[in-house]
């Protein structure tokens, strides 16, 4: 007598709902994590800015705000940014949170936060 071997129906539709809900948490969620590593990019990039050092708050929200444009972060603005100097260094901080709707009335909530001198 030979066994039959492999997946019934109902086990690929079960599969197949499965992954299609998990394809698209995943492509709703992605672009914002995605967005906030540009963030921490353009942040850190800024902060160790050698022309920046020396340089007024305004004057360091502006080169954010230029890097952000270039990266096309919408998130948040230069406005947005905790500046501060400690000794001879430049720490930018940010934090925001994002609500990403994924059907009906249920969404998720995220708060991002990230600072320049984290590793």
């Amino acid at each position: 007598m030979k066994f039959q071997r492999g997946v019934s129906l109902n086990g690929l539709l079960i599969g197949s709902v499965i992954f299609a809900l998990v394809a698209l948490l995943l492509m709703k969620v992605l672009p914002e994590w995605i967005e906030y590593g540009k963030i921490v990019k353009v942040v850190k990039a800024t902060a160790g800015d050698a022309n920046l050092k020396e340089a007024s708050m305004a004057q360091v929200r502006e080169a954010f705000s230029r890097r952000a444009d270039i990266d096309l972060i919408k998130s948040i603005t230069a406005e947005d940014l905790d500046i501060s100097k400690e000794g001879n260094e430049l720490i930018i901080s940010f934090s925001y949170s994002k609500k990403v709707p994924l059907f009906g009335n249920t969404s998720l909530v995220f708060d991002f936060e990230g600072s320049s001198n984290k590793k």
